[in-house]
């Protein structure tokens, strides 16, 4: 197997991070608030930041990629 290149690695931690927090705060919002539509907006953020991280992150390296020879 390959090692994972540092990108990769680095958005691994923040996703993990991500996902934590919001989940916290939606948890938080379901738990003390009336209005849990409130909680959507942390569910979707979480899901969503980091996949359209990745896209991005995955599309910079590729145009960094040298043509192989």
């Amino acid at each position: 197997m390959k090692p994972l290149p540092l990108w990769t690695k680095l958005w691994l931690l923040f996703t993990v991070i991500w996902v934590v927090v919001s989940g916290l705060n939606a948890g938080t919002i379901l738990a003390f608030s009336e209005e849990h539509d409130k909680a959507l907006q942390p569910i979707v953020l979480g899901v969503a930041v980091p996949a359209v991280l990745y896209l991005i992150l995955w599309g910079w390296q590729r145009l960094r990629r040298k043509p192989p020879e």
